[in-house]
């Protein structure tokens, strides 16, 4: 079989470590207990305006962002980077990446400042612990869509009612220093980058890290933290998505009991996506320095593909040759023959154009292959986490086939909600049970507004060694 390693002439590339803040609970474990039971983590929306036609959103409502942050901190940033930040030490705590165990930078440390202190100000009695030094060879890449635009809009309201803004509003309005913020807080001295594509962010975010760690340039790193993460359910944003009608306005207000229910990929009377957050971190590394440090392998990371439609803003294009070319870049990437895939996840996000458009370009790549593919698409229970949408895909699937929760055995993820079958969805989604397997070679699939499209290709390690 093709794809036990990359082409000739490009390092082999592990996941180590996995990380995830979810609607369905907390810790990688806990996420993929939810999906083997078919949980849904979509709720009726803790706030209302008059102007909404939505009325659900899949929250992270188990997450304390006190458990990663002092809560003089928690104000001062993006409700995404302590979810990031619970995610990617998780993933790294997976790794065995000791991070605690190096050495402090001379005369730097750990600071929580307000605003009446200026940037430079370390008390001399300071009660935190040192910031630790991190591995320069170990770097982090951020794939977020929405950033802190939360942050941003509170920010707005705030200065127009005539209250004080945040010092930090800038540094939060700019995604980039958003990964900053986790490198910091983490210690690493590597590569510290951030790249916002639309719904392709997380799955961009992972290919990229892919190309960085096979470079040879001087002062590439060994591994790569990536995580993807999003999260600003208001209302400004969920209005801006109804203009484009790509989100689901079924009224679940007078049936809350059935708002589990609002994400329906693939199913004929699907509406449009559910709003979702949370965050989602891999540690990839070059399968020799994994090896040097004795970590085992969770999966093997083969091949990334993208391209532009270069068409319209937020719909795919018809002729499907972009959305099929990402795919088949990807694969090339990894070696593989079409037949030699047997899992997709799907981008899957509900709405009726999408999913239709998806499942035709699977036909068009994959040929009579397709039949025989099983596939599924998580967003319809944890809803549509915009660019954290491709690690979410990608933890989700190495979770299942990789028997995460400990539980009866790897199996494919499950598309819950899909009940009356769609005649122009016409393959194997996984309609709403887990399914036992022993498939290990999965594709993971991203069409995101801006005409982009995103592909990548990984094979599970069953074993769990190198």
């Amino acid at each position: 079989m093709r794809g036990e390693g990359t082409p000739s002439g490009r390092r082999d590339l592990v996941i180590t470590g996995m990380g995830a803040v979810t609607p369905l609970g907390v810790g990688v474990p806990a996420y993929t207990r939810g999906l083997r039971q078919g949980r849904s983590g979509v709720a009726l929306l803790t706030f209302s305006d008059e102007r909404l036609k939505s009325s659900v959103a899949a929250r992270c409502s188990g997450f304390d962002p006190l458990s990663v942050l002092p809560h003089g901190d928690v104000p001062r940033v993006p409700a995404m980077i302590p979810m990031a930040l619970a995610a990617t030490r998780e993933a790294i705590a997976q790794a065995g990446i000791a991070l605690e165990s190096l050495s402090p930078r001379d005369g730097l440390r750990r600071v929580s400042i307000t605003q009446s202190q200026s940037l430079t100000h370390v008390p001399e009695n300071n009660p935190l612990q040192p910031l630790p030094r991190g591995e320069a060879s170990v770097g982090l890449i951020l794939g977020t869509g929405g950033g802190g635009i939360d942050f941003t809009l509170a920010q707005a309201a705030a200065f127009h009612a005539g209250e004080r803004t945040s010092l930090w509003t800038i540094t939060n309005a700019t995604h980039g220093n958003l990964a900053g913020e986790l490198s910091i807080a983490l210690g690493l001295r590597g590569p510290s980058l951030c790249v916002s594509t639309g719904c392709a962010s997380s799955s961009d975010a992972m290919g990229w890290a892919m190309d960085l760690l096979r470079s040879d340039r001087p002062g590439t790193p060994d591994a790569m933290v990536v995580v993807g993460a999003d999260a600003h359910v208001r209302v400004e944003t969920l209005l801006g998505m109804e203009l484009l009608r790509v989100i689901s306005t079924r009224n679940f207000r007078d049936d809350p009991s059935a708002a589990h229910t609002a994400s329906r990929p693939f199913d004929r009377a699907r509406d449009g996506f559910v709003l979702g957050e949370g965050a989602w971190a891999v540690v990839l590394e070059r399968r020799q320095h994994a090896e040097q440090r004795g970590a085992s392998a969770i999966a093997y990371a083969l091949g990334y593909g993208c391209t532009c439609d270069a068409y319209h803003r937020v719909r795919p294009a018809p002729n499907l040759v972009e959305s099929a070319r990402a795919i088949e870049l990807a694969l090339a990437d990894a070696a593989l023959a079409p037949e030699e895939v047997e899992v997709i996840h799907y981008h899957g996000t509900g709405t009726q154009l999408n999913d239709a458009v998806e499942t035709a370009v699977v036909h068009k790549v994959f040929g009579a292959h397709a039949k025989h593919l099983r596939g599924h698409s998580v967003k319809s229970a944890i809803g549509h986490p915009q660019g954290a949408c491709g690690l979410a895909a990608l933890v989700a699937t190495i979770g299942g086939l990789t028997n995460a929760d400990r539980g009866a055995g790897a199996f494919l993820v499950p598309t819950i909600n899909l009940n009356e079958p769609d005649p122009e969805c016409d393959l194997e989604y996984t309609p709403n049970h887990a399914r036992p397997t022993d498939a290990s070679v999965a594709l993971v699939n991203c069409l995101a507004f801006g005409a982009k499209n995103s592909a990548l290709v990984v094979r599970a390690a069953p074993s769990r060694s190198l």
